[in-house]
């Protein structure tokens, strides 16, 4: 594959050719994180199990990939940036298939939430590491990295939506044959993707450092997840989050250690000393967590308070894919016009008012229409901000951490979707046990965190240094 910036336009046209792939391989990932909302109840009847059963396929969904994406970034720079990719797409292909026959909650877990969350793993990095290599450019890499994040915004947006449509009209099972026929539509399509050539000297796998990073992570979220059974008091749940920040916590001494001796850690602990960087990680995690909040508890709250069907959930998430679609769609003339920095900012205010508007205009009872102010302004606010992110954290960095940093990043990026879904779970069943507004309060506390990646925006600086690691 050759570098490219401005370019002709014969060079553009191939450079899209080779973003095709990329992108739809995006939104599939994130639509499967999204689509499973409005068909919650739909699965939970046919399975014969519980809706805090299939919350947690879809929270072990969006874990495996965070806890896996690092280690998957590293693989990238082993096996290759295509090869990971397509090996990805099979996976995820063989995952779906598992789902889509599965007949209990334990084979789906194992179809959607492991193959799936480890096919993610892999062929996600390198859609991130391939963008930046190639595109030399700054406004030119903004452009398409506006086409990809605008992908996975989409993805998660539409995935209510499609999902809901195909499960009113076909079957919820049907939503997982269609990702297996399109993921290998798009390993057809990735055989035209030349592969950069890869260091002659490629590092070694960290194994343990892999072990320790999905480990700390896991029990992080899986502790959060299980106050929806025992509740935020449950020393259960403090003693699982504190097993994965110590976790973690070893695992940071431990690549240390590794460096110090002369041998390549899995992430080098020097890609958290770059203030920019880290400023742009947790906008990133902020913005899925916000996203994925939300959608899951509106979508509950419709079909279990509501009664709404499948569709009838989906249809009331279109204002936020129209949001995003709208403002994806002005990513590339934003960027031009505009500093990464702005758009994170402006994009996380835009948010909160779209919040502000859900707390205000809509109710248990009120009209449809109250939840579709908020819910465009939501929308159109993270998808302002979601190519910005990327590209500040991505561009802080050399070509020669590209694949570090690109997991580090797809990482926090599912790890707030999992920290979305099961706090928005959580919040919902404990305000529920204790007579609050459950709605109301879930709103409230995603509202919040929306408020901390404003903050973390503010803080971003004005010209974003690019780092070598330590």
């Amino acid at each position: 594959m050759t570098r490219t910036g401005a370019g002709s336009g014969s060079a553009v046209t191939t450079a899209g050719a080779v973003v095709l792939p990329l992108a739809l391989a995006q939104f599939i990932a994130s639509y499967a994180a999204s689509n499973m909302n409005v068909a919650i109840t739909t699965i939970a009847d046919d399975l014969d199990t519980d809706v805090s059963g299939i919350q947690t396929t879809i929270t072990l969904f969006t874990l495996t990939m965070a806890a896996l994406m690092i280690p998957g970034s590293k693989l990238t720079d082993i096996w290759g940036r295509k090869f990971c990719f397509i090996l990805g797409l099979l996976i995820y292909a063989t995952g779906a298939l598992l789902a889509a026959l599965s007949q209990g909650l334990a084979l789906l877990t194992i179809g959607y939430s492991l193959l799936e969350g480890i096919g993610s793993a892999l062929l996600i990095p390198p859609i991130y590491i391939l963008i930046t290599v190639f595109f030399a450019d700054l406004k030119d890499r903004a452009k398409w990295f506006g086409v990809v994040s605008g992908a996975a915004g989409l993805g998660s947006a539409a995935g209510p939506l499609i999902g809901g449509l195909i499960t009113s009209y076909i079957s919820w099972r049907a939503s997982f044959g269609l990702q297996v026929l399109v993921v290998l539509a798009i390993a057809l399509l990735a055989r035209r993707i030349t592969d950069p050539p890869l260091p002659a000297q490629r590092p070694r796998f960290d194994v343990l450092g892999a072990v320790l990073s999905a480990a700390g992570l896991f029990f992080l979220v899986f502790g959060i997840l299980q106050t929806n059974t025992y509740g935020w008091g449950s020393a259960r749940v403090w003693i699982l989050v504190a097993v994965g920040a110590l976790i973690l916590a070893v695992f940071f001494l431990y690549a240390q250690a590794r460096e110090r001796h002369g041998r390549a850690p899995l992430v080098s602990p020097s890609l958290f000393k770059n203030k920019t960087s880290n400023l742009g990680l947790v906008t990133q995690t902020v913005q899925w967590l916000v996203l994925q909040g939300v959608f899951f508890v509106i979508s509950v709250f419709l079909q279990q308070e509501r009664g709404f069907s499948a569709i009838q959930t989906g249809l009331m998430l279109v204002p936020a894919t129209i949001g995003i679609l709208a403002s994806s769609g002005m990513a590339q003339r934003m960027a031009s016009r505009h500093s990464q920095r702005l758009l994170v900012r402006a994009g996380f205010t835009t948010t909160l008012v779209g919040i502000a508007l859900l707390l205000l205009l809509s109710r248990q009872d009120s009209a449809v229409w109250t939840f579709w102010p908020g819910l465009f302004l939501m929308g159109f606010g993270v998808g302002a901000m979601l190519t910005a992110s990327v590209n500040v954290v991505q561009s802080a960095w050399p070509e020669s951490v590209q694949g570090d940093i690109s997991g580090v990043s797809r990482s926090v990026s599912n790890l707030g979707s999992s920290l979305g879904v099961a706090l928005a779970g959580s919040v919902l069943v404990a305000a529920t046990n204790k007579g609050n507004p459950p709605y109301l309060t879930a709103i409230v506390v995603v509202g919040a965190f929306a408020l901390i990646g404003w903050v973390a925006a503010l803080l971003l600086p004005k010209t974003p240094p690019q780092q070598s690691p330590a």
